[in-house]
């Protein structure tokens, strides 16, 4: 290769990391003054991410919900889809799909004011319906909705009651 040829190409890399570098400022400049921008650094554990507006903890533990379950003292909403929980759901779960929560909330609202402690779920450790139809409940007036992380998966790997098709009590 001449030495021409290799100066085009050396100019031609730095003109490019140049283009790069002044687009990754840009693209941060503009995330850090955008409303609602993503957070470069920040906490993404499970608790993080499971908290309420004030910072409080969410996630109920496996084991508690599991007890709660036992001695019948506790209301699970089933956050999936209305096809998901027809399929398959916790016994006694009510479904209140957070895509359509809107629709359905009125409908469910005075079967969730009982007094018993309320566990939102839906499948997979990502998935983030469940927290934010407990978020929507705390909204709404109800003590202390709680989210049982990755709810649906535990429940059937532990074996515990499970329901298919809809109740007549239920949703």
């Amino acid at each position: 290769m001449s030495e021409h040829k290799k100066k085009i190409w050396i100019q031609a890399f730095r003109q490019a990391a140049l283009f790069i570098l002044v687009s990754v400022i840009a693209a941060l400049a503009v995330n850090q003054f955008r409303p609602g921008g993503i957070s470069i650094i920040g906490d993404w554990s499970a608790e993080a991410r499971f908290s309420d507006a004030d910072g409080d903890l969410m996630i109920v533990s496996f084991k508690e919900a599991r007890e709660l379950f036992i001695n019948q003292q506790v209301i699970f909403i089933d956050a999936r889809s209305e096809k998901q929980y027809l399929e398959g759901h916790i016994q006694g779960a009510v479904s209140l799909p957070w895509q359509r929560v809107d629709d359905y909330f009125i409908e469910v609202a005075d079967r969730l004011d009982t007094g018993k402690p309320i566990i939102t779920y839906c499948d997979g450790e990502t998935c983030d319906l469940s927290h934010e139809l407990a978020i929507f409940l705390k909204e709404m007036g109800f003590q202390n909705p709680r989210v049982l992380v990755n709810g649906w998966s535990l429940w059937l790997q532990a074996g515990l009651p499970i329901s298919t098709g809809s109740d007549t009590d239920e949703r």
